[in-house]
């Protein structure tokens, strides 16, 4: 089977962007733009936080925080969170705290290493969210234990991985990568975790269905094939390619945004502590 390796790639944005708040805000918008998980998740997490946000001060775990991606949207889209962000990789943090500085010095977001299969916080969250991490992990039902217990009762849990049909739907290269532990997740496979974990499942939604697969494949897989080969020479290239495919690509992620998938490439779940 071939794969493709994200790490690799992610780690040669990350030494670009390092130390360097203009890049990095080119970087954010441009994961917001191309990786359609994004318009999905947002669209979530802007629903389900301003309901908190009404209610005054509130909390939310980023349980692998990346590049903080997430972190930025949440942080100004509301006025009254609270964020902690822990990830397993303590250059990302490193980098992240550089860059929120203002933020971190307000007492509105902190950032700390931290093992999901050993998490334990010393408060309680309102929100969690777990971000293409868990098909990282082959004690996922374990973390998602671990959220579990450091939400409120009636607290919010938000997920996104690949789903199964990443591997069935016939070119099992276009999403499944060396570093996962497992394909992806069905709506049942997920559904019955989370209910093991203690979760009340709110809703479950295929991404990346017909239209945005297309699209993933223009504008993301393609490019990272070529970075992959031939590191950031590829770049020069996509300076003519992105004018032609882009605009078609946009317009294919909207379509999925508003499709209801009956398959698709990843998937979310939105559930409740029990």
């Amino acid at each position: 089977m071939s794969t493709i390796e994200y790490d690799p790639v992610k780690d040669k944005f990350s030494s670009i962007i390092k130390n360097s708040r203009f890049l990095r805000r080119i970087f954010y918008f441009l994961l917001d733009l191309f990786f359609l998980r994004s318009w999905h998740l947002r669209r979530l997490i802007r629903k389900t936080g301003s309901e908190l946000d009404k209610q005054g001060e509130w909390d939310l775990l980023d349980a692998g925080s990346g590049f903080g991606q997430y972190d930025r949207f949440i942080l100004k889209s509301f006025q009254n969170v609270k964020v902690d962000s822990v990830d397993v990789k303590k250059d990302y943090l490193e980098d992240s705290r550089h860059y929120f500085k203002k933020e971190i010095e307000k007492g509105r977001i902190r950032f700390y290493p931290a093992d999901l299969l050993e998490f334990k916080s010393d408060k309680l969250f309102d929100m969690a969210i777990c971000i293409d991490v868990l098909e990282h992990i082959e004690e996922d039902v374990k973390v998602m234990e671990n959220i579990a217990g450091t939400l409120k009762p009636g607290g919010y849990f938000l997920m996104h991985s690949p789903s199964h049909y990443s591997e069935e739907d016939g070119d099992e290269d276009d999403t499944f990568v060396g570093e996962h532990a497992r394909p992806g997740y069905s709506k049942e496979d997920i559904s019955e975790k989370l209910k093991a974990a203690g979760f009340k499942v709110e809703k479950v939604h295929y991404t990346y269905g017909f239209w945005g697969h297309k699209a993933w494949i223009l504008s993301v897989k393609w490019p990272m094939m070529g970075f992959n080969k031939l590191g950031l020479v590829a770049a020069f290239p996509l300076l003519l390619y992105y004018p032609i495919t882009l605009p078609f690509c946009l317009l294919m992620n909207f379509a999925d945004l508003y499709t209801r998938n009956e398959k698709g490439n990843g998937i979310y779940a939105l559930a409740k502590k029990a």
